[in-house]
């Protein structure tokens, strides 16, 4: 009788703080004999730090994946092929794994691409959902991000095209920003909607920072980085 296979969890944990876990993410996480800990360069966890604070790990393997940041794809996918080979042995092994994704896996994670490669290797894979940080950064600003029939529009403004979507009508959402900020700044100053912007650096995580007016906030910022242009 063929061993079944385990089935990959791509778990979303939220923007930072463990409260905004969902129930289904804990349970998920907590069955699981396997965690797949996507990690920088420099070894830092930052999802798997968000789980530490709400599930045991004891007992658990970790497994540590690295994924590059950056525009060479060929590294980019490079990565995601090695990190499907350490994952493809546990669940052949019939071990379920999670890996934890910051915010929501459907949104600009490292996940789906790996989800994709697994599933063509014939395994399963499932999206759990969870809080977008955009939705958390909202919250922190005491804020709607869009009413009635207002378009809302989710933008990654680590890109090149991103200035002209600027003027799209609607709210704006620009993800991992900080990189751009002071061109970004400039280019709603430019179009009359800077001081529509706000900005929130780091949400949920302890080095959290709120500028309601994006023009109070450096010109330097870090990489998860949430800037949102609301709708007049």
């Amino acid at each position: 009788m063929e061993m079944k296979k385990g089935v990959l969890y791509g778990v979303s944990v939220g923007p930072g703080d463990p409260e905004l876990l969902t129930l289904k993410a804990l349970h998920i996480l907590q069955k699981c004999p396997v965690i797949a800990a996507p990690r920088t360069r420099n070894g830092e966890t930052v999802a798997l730090d968000i789980v530490r604070q709400a599930v045991s790990l004891e007992e658990k393997i970790i497994l540590p994946l690295y994924f590059p940041m950056g525009q060479d794809k060929s590294r980019w996918f490079a990565a995601h092929e090695q990190a499907a080979a350490e994952i493809c042995p546990h669940l052949d092994a019939g071990r379920d794994v999670a890996m934890p994704n910051l915010g929501d896996v459907s949104i600009y994670s490292t996940f789906g691409y790996l989800m994709n490669l697994l599933r063509q290797k014939g395994c399963e894979a499932v999206i759990i959902p969870g809080v977008p940080s955009f939705c958390a950064a909202a919250a922190c600003l005491g804020t709607s991000l869009a009413s009635g029939n207002t378009p809302l529009h989710i933008i990654p403004a680590s890109g090149e095209t991103v200035m002209p979507l600027l003027e799209l009508a609607g709210s704006k959402v620009l993800m991992k920003a900080g990189r751009n900020l002071p061109q970004i700044a400039q280019a709603l100053r430019e179009i009359g909607q800077l001081e529509r912007a706000a900005l929130v650096e780091n949400c949920g995580l302890p080095n959290e920072k709120v500028y309601p007016r994006l023009e109070l906030a450096v010109e330097k910022a870090g990489y998860f980085t949430t800037v949102i242009v609301k709708e007049q």
